[in-house]
């Protein structure tokens, strides 16, 4: 499944990318590097512009301004003097592989045929389409289902015969939409271990989600988006160190804790915030700061005591929660 050209060092290139519905900015004005053989990922709630972004990479939705290269090529078909440069939109596209965050399958044809149908559109000789329907049936495990109708498969299977039908092609380019939103845990691990087995083979993957373990699992770096804007970028663990505390005291209890927990832990914490009904303290020494809270801090619920994680810095860089903001309406 490795693809035979070379990829370019970057798979992605935008810079003062914009999108406007209207009067409404869904993108406003983001830059954005994906290297090539890694997995990347655009983390961030409902509403945020991930989905308006994914669109414009796959040449979907053109955007409004901005400049956008995707493997090498302009979108817009003009280079950022405005000289024309015969962009391409539809050999971008034969280069991508697109995994929809809706379930797009055709469902009169069986699980083996969705694949073959698919490589017909590519125009892939009948043994090789063949090869590699089984090829990539045994790859996210639906062997045993390549003659079972689509109605027949459960939401896990669904999306890893999504993953599947994305790589017919042998794309250099899969861009994943939001890939295990709706399903159990399960299968949600069933899908990232696929998707960790490709990033191994070299392909270069390009996620959106709104799930923090998800980023956190599969991408080696991501961008946090938030109301149409970059807000962070870098690798997990770099965007952890940077913006908390490695240590999350969790303090769940009646109303008005707020205040007497920060007396309470006042020079271990770096720092007290309430997020809904807990309240979080950010320290470099946990324990410490638990011992505190149950020598002589306020009555409480619950204490619970964890490492800093993704969700901790968007709060830190957003200042509300990602369901929360993932209740707003609008793109994804």
């Amino acid at each position: 499944m490795s693809s035979v050209s070379t990829p370019p060092e970057l798979a992605v290139r935008a810079r003062g990318l914009s999108k406007w519905y209207g009067g409404l900015v869904a993108v406003d004005g983001i830059d954005l590097d994906v290297p090539a053989g890694r997995c990347f990922g655009i983390l961030g709630p409902n509403g945020a512009g991930k989905t308006t972004t994914m669109r414009m990479i796959c040449c979907v939705s053109p955007p409004t301004s901005g400049m956008l290269e995707v493997l090498g090529q302009n979108v817009l078909g003009q280079n950022v003097l405005g000289q024309g440069v015969g962009g391409d939109r539809r050999a971008i596209k034969r280069r991508l592989g697109v995994v929809p965050q809706g379930e797009t399958l055709d469902h009169e044809l069986t699980v083996r045929e969705n694949l073959l149908s698919f490589a017909a559109y590519h125009d892939l000789p009948r043994h090789l389409a063949a090869e590699r329907a089984g090829a990539l049936l045994a790859f996210v495990q639906l062997t045993d289902r390549a003659d079972d109708p689509i109605d027949a498969l459960s939401g896990g299977m669904q999306r890893r015969l999504l993953i599947a039908r994305a790589l017919v092609a042998d794309p250099e380019l899969v861009v994943l939409d939001e890939p295990t939103t709706g399903l159990d845990p399960q299968a949600r691990h069933l899908v990232w271990e696929r998707l960790r087995r490709l990033r191994s083979q070299g392909k270069t993957l390009l996620v959106s989600t709104h799930y923090m373990d998800e980023a956190a699992q599969l991408c080696d770096r991501l961008v946090i988006m938030d109301r149409g804007k970059i807000i962070a970028e870098g690798a997990p663990t770099e965007l952890i160190a940077a913006h908390v505390a490695p240590r999350v005291v969790e303090v769940h209890g009646v109303d008005g804790l707020l205040d007497a927990v920060r007396a309470a832990v006042d020079g271990l914490a770096d720092e007290v915030e309430q997020v809904g009904d807990r309240v979080l303290v950010y320290g470099r020494d946990g324990q410490g700061i638990v011992n505190r809270l149950r020598a002589g801090g306020p009555p409480h619920q619950a204490l619970l005591l964890r490492d800093a994680t993704l969700e901790d810095v968007f709060l830190r860089l957003t200042g509300h929660e990602l369901m929360e903001a993932g209740e707003r309406a609008g793109d994804g």
